[in-house]
């Protein structure tokens, strides 16, 4: 009986095969690094006090632009607004995105906006600890400029701030400014229009105590993220391009399986919907944002990431199992759920998790979990037990590749015994399994180093004449990464057409000769699962 193609292929085929997706590999990296331009943009923006003599708070369509034909009637400073009688309730605060005479563009795909107070010290208007800010805000879009604006969302927010004095808090000092933390304010999934347009009031209440104990805020800054057009051209290409390779070599994967005479076993399945997980993730669904106002398309783009990231995981343990559990416990998913349950809880929590802020945000773009203080420490506990389990099963799979290679190196004594082609065909296999723990074990670490790399570094480095942008190679390289490891296991686990005649007559089946070398390593994988589980 056939086995496996990388069973079957002799080593110099294999090599090339190896050489030929590292050249993929390398050319991916060079996409992000070398043609893609930084993955984003920040814009920085102060606003304008504009003033409301009428009180509009949005009612209609008055709404204050910061400059242009129909600009609002300004004051620059507080000191202005109380030499004129001005009320803090008739402030406001207009930011007009983008800048003059440029225009958002849909190749944007969102916009993530940050806010920062600049507050001054005052020793009669200190800031109380635990202080609330709260904002009745508006966000109006329009694609002409000579159209009337239309709003797209309206909300009463509240941002806790945390602000911190330097220097010693007496009357000298006054004037300084606190040194605030920056805070989440707006995030939009699709960037459908050319302008839109910011109104932000703070109103007073001393009977209710709303914006009291807050500090002398002089000056609102506001920090525009938003996705590189060049960059968004070139991730959809690439996933153009590596949709219908993966969808083929899928397909070809299926239907060499189908050809068999005995039905599919577990491993070969498990391959085939890790292959369906990154072809749903490949579909470049994406091009409809350029010309539908989707902006579902953050959260949907999450959940193909979990689907995904759910099922390699899945994978992993399935594929060991099934080399290291004896024949009356392997080809059964039910046996694993132990092991994968904690996966599919933890992307279940996920998504809900997910659901509570962007899915919140489909609705209210001003809406933020770390708002509140519940909200900011369930998301930071979510954060750091995300990241401890990433490590821990990081280590665990370093761990369970040791004690692979230890044990294999315990079975080679039974080599001696056999023939010398039987002999020379398992050295080969054991061969061929080591590398594959190594690759698996190489992608994860490579995908660990890339996102500490483009965290720590400026988002660029010079070499000679060229800019290598790191941040876009790291998007690039790791997308093309895990589409190159996923099209390579579905090419070597596909069913061989090579038979090795009187060295198979016994009957083994292709799971059989994995099973030859890691029989006996049933309570080590046992182990390993109870610890990954605690």
């Amino acid at each position: 009986m056939a086995g496996a193609i990388i069973e079957n292929m002799s080593t110099k085929k294999l090599v090339i095969v190896g050489v030929i997706l590292l050249l993929f590999q390398a050319f991916s990296f060079m996409v992000g690094g070398l043609i893609a331009p930084s993955p984003t943009t920040a814009v920085h923006y102060l606003a304008t006090k504009c003033v409301d003599t009428v009180k509009t708070h949005h009612k209609g369509s008055n709404w204050f632009m910061p400059w242009g034909p129909d600009q609002c009637s300004k004051i620059r400073d507080f000191d202005e607004a109380m030499a004129k009688r001005i009320e803090a309730n008739n402030i406001v605060f207009a930011v007009h995105i983008p800048l003059p005479n440029r225009e958002m563009s849909a190749w944007f795909q969102f916009m993530l906006v940050i806010l920062q107070f600049d507050i001054a010290f005052r020793m009669q208007n200190q800031i109380e600890d635990g202080a609330l800010v709260t904002m009745d805000v508006g966000l109006a879009y329009r694609d002409s400029t000579l159209s009337e604006w239309t709003e797209m969302a309206h909300s009463t927010e509240h941002r806790k701030l945390s602000c911190n004095f330097t220097a010693t808090k007496t009357y000298e000092n006054e004037g300084r400014y606190y040194e605030c933390d920056l805070l989440p304010f707006m995030e939009v999934g699709s960037v459908a229009h050319k302008y839109y347009l910011l109104n932000i009031r703070l109103p007073v209440n001393e009977r209710k105590k709303v914006n009291i104990g807050i500090g002398e805020i002089k000056d609102i800054r506001l920090v525009s993220i938003h996705q590189n057009g060049g960059f968004t051209k070139v991730w959809f290409a690439m996933k153009t391009f590596l949709t219908p390779s993966v969808l083929i070599i899928m397909i070809w994967y299926w239907r060499r399986i189908t050809q068999m005479t005995r039905p599919p076993v577990l491993l070969e399945k498990i391959i085939f919907a890790l292959g369906i997980s990154m072809t749903f993730i490949n579909m470049p669904v994406e091009w409809f944002s350029v010309g539908f106002n989707w902006t579902w398309m953050l959260l949907f783009g999450d959940i193909r990431q979990g689907i995904f990231y759910a099922m390699l995981l899945s994978f992993w343990i399935v594929f060991c199992g099934e080399h290291l559990m004896d024949q009356t416990e392997r080809n059964r998913f039910s046996v694993y759920w132990k092991q994968v349950g904690p996966i599919v809880f933890g992307s279940f929590c996920l998504f809900i998790f997910d659901m509570c802020e962007r899915g919140v945000q489909l609705k209210n773009p001003f809406y933020s979990i770390w708002a509140s203080d519940v909200g900011t420490e369930l998301a930071m506990a979510f954060i750091i037990v995300a990241g401890i389990c990433a490590c821990l099963y990081f280590l665990f799979l370093c761990f369970m590749v040791f004690q692979v290679f230890r044990n294999i190196s315990g079975k080679r004594s039974s080599l001696p015994a056999m023939t010398k082609a039987r002999r020379l065909h398992y050295e080969g296999l054991i061969f061929r399994f080591k590398f594959l723990m190594l690759v698996t074990l190489a992608c994860a670490a490579m995908t660990v180093i890339f996102f500490i790399i483009s965290q720590v570094n400026e988002g660029h480095w010079h070499w000679g004449g060229y800019t290598v942008q790191v941040n876009s190679a790291f998007f690039t390289g790791i997308y093309g990464m895990w589409n190159l490891y996923v099209f390579a296991l579905m090419f070597l686990y596909a069913p061989s057409h090579k038979r090795y005649g009187d060295e198979q007559s016994s009957g083994e089946t292709p799971g059989q000769i994995s099973e030859f070398i890691y029989k006996g390593l049933l309570m080590t994988v046992k182990t390993s699962f109870i610890m990954l589980c605690l």
